[in-house]
């Protein structure tokens, strides 16, 4: 939800629908800015659910403004995924539900999940991936600290630092001497300080997938 986010998911779902169709398209899409400064840092289910409540208003106010489908921009908040859906009549496109689906299709059952402390070590995002059948290897807490510190810390407001990049190489270079056999990128920021298409592993990039998800949904709608 932080503004590179916004940025990032607004370029690609154009470029994807642009590639398409024709080089003068534009994709028609209401976009709800959040301030991300209120909506981080959550402690406990009291903190979630005052999440819940202004991303439900959020959700409402799009359907009211003519919005036909939505996508949530971060993938931790996906925690309160059922709390929007179950209050809007429109559907909501789950990331992790993309990632499971795609990486599933290639056969890549065996991965470690990079993203934010709550979609490393929480059930909400790792199980619709599981679901699809791929085994999600278990964090190391001392790379969950470290992964939540740069994406707070750095890459959400928009800096991308060398230290970033070495520590996440590290860390994927690690995750592929253990055995595992692709990367899920999980946190729309990390594109910042991890080379996608050129890396010792498989990258599965959540972003990429969600706007791949909702690039074909536009295409087919119209």
């Amino acid at each position: 939800m932080s503004w590179v986010a916004t940025r990032v998911y607004l370029e690609q779902i154009n470029r994807m629908v642009q590639k398409r169709t024709a080089p003068r398209t534009t994709v028609p899409l209401l976009i709800e800015s959040l301030d991300f400064s209120e909506l981080h840092g959550q402690r406990d289910e009291a903190d979630w659910d005052v999440v819940a409540d202004q991303l439900v208003a959020s959700a409402k106010r799009l359907e009211m403004a003519g919005a036909e489908n939505i996508i949530i921009c971060a993938n931790s908040m996906h925690k309160v995924y059922d709390e929007i859906t179950g209050a809007i009549d429109i559907p909501v496109i789950h990331v992790a539900d993309c990632i499971g689906e795609k990486m599933a299709a290639d056969g890549v059952l065996d991965a470690a999940l990079i993203g934010r402390k709550n979609v490393m070590t929480e059930s909400f995002f790792r199980q619709r991936i599981v679901s699809h059948g791929v085994d999600l290897r278990a964090p190391e807490m001392e790379n969950v600290a470290q992964i939540d510190r740069i994406i707070y810390d750095e890459l959400m407001i928009g800096k991308a630092s060398r230290d970033a990049e070495r520590a996440l190489k590290t860390i994927i270079t690690q995750k592929e001497q253990a055995g595992a056999k692709a990367i899920v990128l999980a946190c729309t920021e990390l594109e910042l300080v991890v080379d996608i298409d050129a890396n010792v592993l498989p990258i599965y990039d959540s972003t990429r997938i969600h706007c791949a998800a909702a690039a074909d949904w536009i295409l087919a709608e119209n």
